[in-house]
């Protein structure tokens, strides 16, 4: 058995028991963090003690690294994973089949020709045309937004144009801003083309750079014309725009070989902890086994599976079989697709009813800060949140005890349509989008002892929720 050591963080139970005394429901009968603080204790004291989560984000990531849907990396990390999983005893390993696409980077590379030569750090973003073979040389243009766009006009017509849109500082109540400066990474080549444009650059979707593109997808939707498009540096972008601020006219040359083929077969990993009293009622815990094709994939999503992989392991060393299912499930092609959830969502239809909560950990493998919940009933939403403020008042210790409503899970998403009760395994953020999507996004950007926090709260969040008599998001026991 491999386990890596970690310093003990103290759990007592004398100290969690002074984090809610009064926590006893209207009704007078026990709470949820009463009924499942011992059994909290001992899982957080276990995974906090060592476990096997940083070995195994080191082999996924050091022995295959990225993993971009339907490429030989991500084929190879799909087995490792079942493999992995049987190894560890879990129950029911299996691949269920998945169609996913298949974009292919190829060389890639953009040149600044004028006002001096000199090379520029960039990364085609997922799902672009390449360009000819001689590339495309044009004069880059430079706007903030839509406004900016709209007031460019005829302007941007065989322009290259360039979404200058700065990415706002971390804030801890606001967030990254992430949902915002993201749309026009996503849709900035099918705005550009509206107008002309022979080729879209974007701003890197990031507050910190080391001149470090990110990459990530874009679509074109009803676009008549499909450009080229490509993410540069937030250092790069900004020189560019101070040139043009200047009245510098800029010149690039941009070549993309980037091409889509026709889908590939890959597959949702699953493994389970069975339920002894009721196995048909489930509770999904799970990340993304595939990730862009730059640096390892570890925050995003090597560490969320991991985690999940190791959850169940702590529970099954510890013998706490609860009385459901508790499933993980690795999804293919997120990045690129939601194919994996998709086709989970449909191969698993008949049974949705029977998902207790699904839980998605896609937030890279920093400290937990606790759990967003989502459901398509808002009467069961409200009571699944204020559930989860009772349940995770037990890791006070740790400083996982927020919960809020919203997006929990973009593999989650196929799911709410059928009443699921959706979660999003909640970190830190503040680091998170310095590494998404570059070559950044490597091994040493993970803790071990956060990785530990995280493995310890998700499994034990998914042992109560599993165990416990009455299904979260309602309030009637058996």
């Amino acid at each position: 058995m491999r386990i890596i050591a970690l310093p003990l963080i103290t759990c007592t139970l004398a100290a969690l028991a002074l984090a809610h005394t009064d926590d006893a429901t209207l009704e007078g009968s026990p709470s949820i963090a009463q009924r499942y603080r011992e059994s909290a204790e001992r899982i957080l004291q276990a995974a906090l003690a060592g476990n096997d989560a940083y070995v195994k984000l080191q082999e996924l990531c050091d022995g295959i690294g990225h993993r971009l849907s339907g490429s030989p990396q991500l084929d190879q990390a799909i087995q490792w994973a079942a493999d992995t999983l049987k190894a560890d005893g879990q129950e029911n390993v299996h691949i269920e089949e998945v169609m996913v696409p298949r974009w292919v980077r190829g060389a890639e590379s953009l040149v600044m020709i004028e006002p001096r030569e000199a090379p520029l750090a960039m990364l085609g973003l997922g799902g672009s045309v390449g360009t000819p073979p001689q590339g495309i040389t044009a004069e880059v243009v430079v706007v903030r937004d839509e406004e900016e766009f709209e007031a460019l006009g005829a302007g941007a017509r065989g322009k290259i144009v360039l979404f200058n849109n700065p990415m706002p500082p971390y804030d801890p109540e606001q967030g990254a801003g992430y949902g915002t400066t993201v749309r026009f990474r996503t849709n900035g080549a099918r705005i550009a083309s509206e107008q002309g444009a022979v080729a879209c650059l974007v701003r890197s979707v990031t507050a910190h750079s080391l001149r470090s593109p990110h990459t990530g997808a874009m679509r074109y939707g009803d676009a008549k014309v499909k450009i080229p498009a490509a993410a540069i540096s937030t250092e790069d972008a900004d020189m560019i725009a101070r040139l043009r601020a200047r009245g510098v006219p800029v010149i690039v040359t941009l070549k993309m070989q980037a091409r889509t083929l026709e889908p590939v077969q890959s597959g949702n990993v699953i493994a389970e902890l069975r339920g002894s009293t009721h196995p048909e009622e489930i509770v999904v815990i799970g990340g993304h086994i595939d990730s862009w094709d730059v640096g390892q994939g570890a925050n995003d999503d090597g560490a969320g599976c991991v985690m999940a992989m190791e959850a169940i392991n702590v529970l099954r060393r510890l013998n706490m079989i609860p009385r459901r299912t508790i499933r993980v499930v690795l999804w293919t092609n997120e990045e690129n697709g939601l194919a994996g959830a998709r086709q989970y969502a449909k191969d698993h239809a008949q049974e949705l009813a029977n998902h207790v909560a699904a839980i998605e950990a896609d937030s890279g493998g920093f400290r937990p800060i606790g759990y967003s919940v989502d459901c398509a009933d808002d009467e069961r939403l409200q009571i699944a949140a204020e559930q989860m403020r009772d349940l995770t008042s037990l890791f006070e210790s740790i400083g996982a005890t927020s919960v809020t409503t919203g997006h929990s899970g973009a593999d989650l998403g196929p799911m709410k349509e059928a009443g699921v009760v959706l979660m999003g395994h909640r970190m830190d953020g503040s680091k998170y989008f310095d590494y998404h999507h570059s070559h950044a996004d490597t091994l040493d950007k993970v803790d071990p002892e956060e990785l530990s926090q995280d493995v310890a709260v998700l499994a034990t969040v998914a042992y109560i929720l599993a165990d416990m008599p009455e299904r979260l998001g309602q309030g009637a026991t058996r």
